[in-house]
């Protein structure tokens, strides 16, 4: 899990072509900063699902956030946002497969156009999960979600908490499997609740 930026970076606040990202209110810009942060690891999956290479699938989720950004003023509130960076993700991948040259590619782009389709139609149901999950993380207690934060940061790990804990590495690992569980217990009953309304 990636703490969330409480601004636009600095790096992307204007285009490589020049252009700069629409203006928002502080409001709009933390709501956007949120969807974008709470999709990256849905993006990623996306990506790397249709390149499998996975040092290029980051390169390209790169690529595809700095166009989220600039484009950022064309996404409709009330749409989902997943769905709009899958579209965007989607013309980068074929751009990487084209700058990549054709004697790398694995299939044509008419596979990769079904593969694609076929992520896509995933992505409701990610996007669900995804929402359900960041209200349950709201639900456990400061610690639990400091705790989970500490380990999906970047560079987090197990070790690093339990140094920082001064508790065993096996102490750690059973505190974030319980901590999982809970989140995981949490997801499933919202699903069926949301399902029982529909």
């Amino acid at each position: 899990m990636q703490p969330k930026p409480n601004a636009i970076p600095a790096a992307v606040q204007s285009s490589p072509e020049g252009g700069v990202v629409e203006s928002f209110s502080p409001g709009q810009t933390d709501e956007f900063v949120q969807m974008l942060t709470e999709s990256q690891s849905a993006l990623y999956g996306y990506i790397v699902s249709l390149l499998v290479d996975r040092t290029a699938a980051k390169d390209v989720l790169q690529e595809v956030n700095l166009t989220l950004w600039r484009k950022a003023g064309s996404f409709a509130p009330g749409t989902s946002f997943l769905a709009w960076g899958c579209k965007v993700a989607y013309f980068h991948v074929l751009s990487y497969r084209r700058r990549s040259g054709r004697d790398r590619l694995v299939f044509d782009d008419d596979v990769l156009a079904y593969f694609a389709e076929r992520q896509a139609l995933r992505m409701p149901e990610v996007d669900r999960r995804a929402r359900l999950l960041s209200e349950c993380l709201k639900k456990l207690p400061e610690r639990q979600r400091s705790l989970i934060e500490a380990r999906y940061a970047p560079n987090g790990s197990v070790q690093r908490i339990a140094e920082v804990e001064r508790k065993q590495v096996g102490a750690v690992s059973q505190m974030l499997f319980r901590i999982r569980e809970t989140l995981m217990i949490c997801v499933e009953r919202g699903l069926k609740a949301e399902e029982a309304y529909e």
